[in-house]
């Protein structure tokens, strides 16, 4: 006998939330209509997103709207909690519904311990649903991999940079130095 998985859509899963079946400590996401629970987050990956943020703040100032560990609202099967995504400017702040991928200019994953994760589920999920361009920071290895060209299939495009590389975003460079180096 083979395992049936149960999937969940995002009004079961947000419904779950509201009712208390998941804890305020608990780190979830929703991926092709499975829970998933999230690694632990540790210091130094807490600090790559406080640089990143604070350097896309100061690059981009009024242009965006960097959203930090929020979710994104891909279908009804799949809200992920990116680590960090430039958003179109809304007034609401998208108090009214999730970002949609049409909202979305940058998703950036930054990874120490789960890299693969990151690489072979995330990073296609988030092409199959058009993200135009998705960074996936390894704070281990000191790289950044650009994925750009989004198909059904996955991510075109990738490149990866390293420690004394630049990256454009929004047309304007990044020194990799700037993100790797105190």
């Amino acid at each position: 006998m083979t395992a049936t998985k149960y999937k969940f859509t995002d009004q079961e899963y947000h419904l779950m939330s509201e009712t208390g079946i998941f804890s305020q400590k608990h780190r979830l996401e929703l991926i092709r209509g499975e829970i998933v629970k999230m690694s632990p987050i540790g210091k130094k990956h807490c600090a790559y997103i406080a640089k990143l943020q604070k350097k896309f703040e100061q690059i981009l100032g009024e242009r965006i709207i960097v959203w930090t560990q929020n979710s994104i609202h891909l279908n009804s099967e799949s809200e992920p909690q990116p680590d960090l995504v430039l958003l179109k400017l809304r007034a609401d702040f998208y108090e009214e519904r999730l970002p949609r991928p049409e909202d979305i200019l940058l998703i950036v994953e930054v990874a120490d311990s789960t890299i693969s994760y990151d690489r072979d589920v995330k990073m296609p999920l988030y092409a199959e649903f058009g993200i135009i361009e998705a960074w996936l920071i390894d704070v281990n290895g000191k790289t950044l991999t650009k994925y750009t060209e989004p198909s059904p299939t996955g991510y075109k495009t990738s490149h990866r940079l390293e420690l004394n590389d630049a990256v454009l975003c929004l047309d304007v460079e990044i020194l990799l130095t700037d993100i790797f180096v105190n």
